[in-house]
């Protein structure tokens, strides 16, 4: 199993560790920093012993890279890890504010029904099973997300079942939320949020979150 730092320390951006494991362009790590795709938020970009990681793969309780041809890298090897760390910054505040968001909408929206998400770097996006627009809800919608997010409170990340790694986040007297993604120390880190709705399809509705930088 893989030992996955980014849980207990999402803000680190370098790690020394050793390789467990190599198969061709797959290169397995004893513990990492290096994020990968899981619940709708993109993996980390960065490089292992100097080496882009062209994918990032959860493999049961291990995660998986495949770097170029060439890495060079065996079994023992004692590599360094390095991420993108403005871009897992972004993917955390986007993370969060729509994390806010989703729980927002199910309290204000009657018989709403998630059906998708997805974390990216320019924006995060939240899919519902809905008839009719949300767009004159996003007003209130958007007021209550940004409330929680000045507020600027601690947000608790920790296991729920270490285990079976399943994991949440806590905003003390607002919601308790199972996630295994990296988390923010305080809501107030995401900053200003603007909420945009897009049409999908019948019967579907899209709220699109996005950063206002300063």
């Amino acid at each position: 199993m893989t030992r996955k730092r980014f849980w207990a320390a999402p803000y680190q951006t370098t790690l020394a560790t050793r390789v467990s494991r190599v198969d061709g362009e797959r290169v397995w790590l004893e513990e990492t920093i290096f994020y990968a795709f899981s619940g709708g938020q993109e993996s980390d970009s960065g490089r292992i012993a100097g080496h882009a990681v062209r994918l990032a793969e959860k493999q049961g309780q291990d995660i998986v890279y495949t770097l170029d041809a060439n890495h060079g890298l065996l079994a023992g090897s004692a590599v360094e890890v390095t991420i993108d760390w403005p871009r897992r910054y972004r993917l955390m505040r986007l993370h969060f504010a729509a994390e806010l968001v989703l729980e927002v909408i199910c309290r204000q929206v009657a018989g709403v029904e998630k059906i998708g998400a997805h974390i990216a770097e320019d924006k995060a996006r939240i899919d519902f099973a809905r008839d009719q627009a949300i767009t004159p809800l996003l007003p209130a919608i958007s007021a209550a997300a940004q409330r929680l997010i000045d507020d600027d409170q601690p947000i608790v990340s920790a296991f729920s079942d270490e285990a079976a790694e399943r994991r949440y986040w806590e905003l003390p007297g607002f919601a308790r939320v199972p996630c295994g993604g990296t988390h923010l120390r305080r809501s107030g880190e995401v900053g200003p949020i603007l909420l945009k709705r897009r049409n999908v399809g019948k019967g579907k509705e899209r709220v699109e979150i996005y950063l206002q930088e300063a």
